[in-house]
């Protein structure tokens, strides 16, 4: 039962007038001076002040120092007492409540830094590895070689505008540019894209560095008409992402298969992407999708290979979400097969 802080005052002030009255009548029947009963009642009456003061002030002053804490910016910190059923406890249950939020809003803005550096590595330094190549006479500053600059310029663009997105995330204000288009030729140009990425030196993929020239890039796509509805440009941010993962973790010589299948609702679509590399063990596939998790896989089997930023299979699950649509590890015999559907014509989750 709960019990308010004005019933415990009440009931404080209550005593004292019943302890005072009942200490004069035994002064008046004990033939006592009422100086020895007044003094008496008063030294009793403080005492029992002093105790229920101190069941009210001590968790002020706690809240007061954790609020002094969140405002240096140190949002760990929690009110115990949030199980009081009182006044108090609301308090500290509030207070508590606004701690788990700001420290929400902290980490989402860091993981925003994060994200942004993290993706704009890519067109940054497919740029920079052309403008390199043109000024060492490595290849000519030939229409086709400008062209493949501007297409990263342009990609650089997009993604700046994609990724600012993200501080919006929270709001849930964040949304889809749908449209219908053909699958095979839209994943054809990602993996060409792919491999022209792979093909530059010192190319940044969306989730670390590598050079993997070796590894075979199959596209799997059944019937050959497939058609699917959805955002692309999010939709290549989570191909690009799978692929590159994929490819690092592949063995030398390896292949990446990526398969595309009709969901079971109109234009819903199932993307599967598996390589052939050492897979994600069954302890660590519920993780693998946080952002800044590595695993606890292998070290990656190629040349070249680094163990990225934690960072891609958390943006593509943030897409999936996005799209109402999931993204998990499926079961494998081989490697690892990371399976993603998406609802198609189906609105997407706020």
């Amino acid at each position: 039962m709960a019990i308010s802080i004005k019933t415990k005052l009440g009931a404080l002030v209550v005593g004292a007038v019943l302890l005072t009255s009942g200490l004069a009548l035994v002064a008046i029947r004990t033939s006592t001076e009422f100086r020895y009963i007044t003094i008496f009642a008063m030294i009793a009456t403080l005492l029992i002040t002093q105790f229920v003061a101190q069941s009210l002030t001590a968790p002020l002053d706690e809240m007061n120092h954790v609020a002094g804490s969140i405002s240096d910016g140190d949002f760990s910190r929690r009110v115990r007492g949030a199980d009081r059923r009182d006044e108090l406890g609301d308090l500290a249950s509030t207070i508590n409540r606004m701690a788990d939020d700001l420290e929400a809003v902290d980490r989402h803005r860091k993981e925003l830094v994060a994200n942004v550096s993290h993706e704009l590595r890519t067109p940054i330094a497919a740029l920079r590895a052309l403008l390199e190549n043109v000024v060492d006479g490595v290849s000519e500053a030939d229409p086709e070689t400008m062209r493949t600059a501007l297409k990263q310029t342009e990609r650089l663009g997009r993604l700046v505008e994609t990724l600012l997105d993200l501080s919006r995330l929270d709001n849930g204000v964040v949304t889809l540019r749908r449209t219908r288009f053909e699958v095979w030729p839209y994943l054809s140009g990602v993996l060409r894209e792919a491999n022209l990425a792979a093909s530059q030196r010192g190319l940044s993929s969306t989730s670390g560095l590598h050079r993997r020239t070796d590894v075979h890039l199959h596209l799997d796509v059944s019937p050959p008409e497939l058609t699917a509805h959805a955002d692309a440009e999010r939709l290549h941010q989570v191909m690009a992402n799978l692929i590159d993962n994929a490819v690092k973790h592949s063995p030398p010589h390896g292949r990446v298969t990526v398969r595309a299948r009709r969901g079971l609702c109109p234009e819903s679509l199932v993307l599967e992407v598996a390589d052939e590399g050492p897979g994600i063990p069954a302890s660590e596939r519920h993780k693998v999708f946080e952002r800044f998790n590595r695993g606890a896989v292998p070290a990656q089997q190629g040349p070249g290979s680094d163990g990225g930023t934690g960072l891609g299979l958390a943006i593509a699950r943030w897409a999936v979400d996005l799209h109402g649509g999931h993204i998990g590890v499926a079961e494998s015999s081989r490697g690892c097969r990371i399976q993603l559907t998406l609802p198609g014509s189906f609105p997407a989750r706020d």
